[in-house]
């Protein structure tokens, strides 16, 4: 039992900084998809990166109250750090050309997924499942943003030549790797000790 307790000890503290980070990162990215969609002219992409930091207020939100559930707060620290970091971000994208802000969102939208998808799995291992579906959805958001901007750069005729960031795996398959992986931690725990030889155990894995 205390082994056990001090894993859920281990995974709260876990989800609690990559929440803070999350928390201050999508007040960067609020502030940085802000100046970016008021930097470029075409009307269409002007709506779809403004959706994007709308949705980023919201994600920011609701990280928000996941912190607060968990006694917890956001790192101050970050919190200005992010602001800065968001609003320089933001001035750029008027002198930068609409390539390179693209380009860095999506690289940002891929390393999201992944930080939410992670997020899921402390959440799941300290016994907080009421965060999962809302955490796996953003992942899912993050997904479909780092579509779009991967998108975007392939269609400029330099970024056809750029190496892009790895492409995440398909959509569905968030939900289906955290399934898999509790299915797979479940069996491990319930198999306990295997003889493989007079005398001799093995963990089963």
């Amino acid at each position: 039992m205390k082994g056990c307790t001090v894993i859920v000890d281990e995974s709260r503290r876990k989800l609690i900084a990559l929440l803070q980070l999350a928390y201050s990162g999508e007040l960067a990215a609020a502030y940085a998809y802000r100046g970016h969609w008021n930097s470029v002219r075409d009307t269409n992409q002007r709506v779809s990166i403004r959706s994007i930091e709308e949705d980023e207020w919201r994600h920011r939100k609701l990280v928000g109250e996941m912190l607060a559930s968990l006694a917890a707060a956001p790192d101050q620290r970050r919190e200005l750090r992010a602001t800065i970091i968001g609003r320089v971000l933001g001035f750029l994208c008027h002198v930068m050309g609409w390539l390179a802000p693209m380009y860095g969102a999506g690289r940002l939208e891929s390393r999201n997924i992944r930080e939410y998808e992670t997020a899921a799995r402390y959440a799941r291992d300290c016994d907080r499942a009421d965060l999962i579906d809302c955490l796996l959805e953003m992942a899912e958001v993050e997904w479909e943003h780092e579509l779009y901007f991967r998108s975007r750069v392939r269609e400029h005729f330099l970024g056809r030549r750029l190496p892009l960031w790895p492409q995440p795996p398909p959509k569905e398959t968030i939900r289906i790797s955290l399934e898999q992986a509790h299915v797979a931690s479940a069996d491990a725990s319930n198999q306990g000790p295997v003889v493989t030889e007079p005398g001799a155990l093995a963990t089963g894995s």
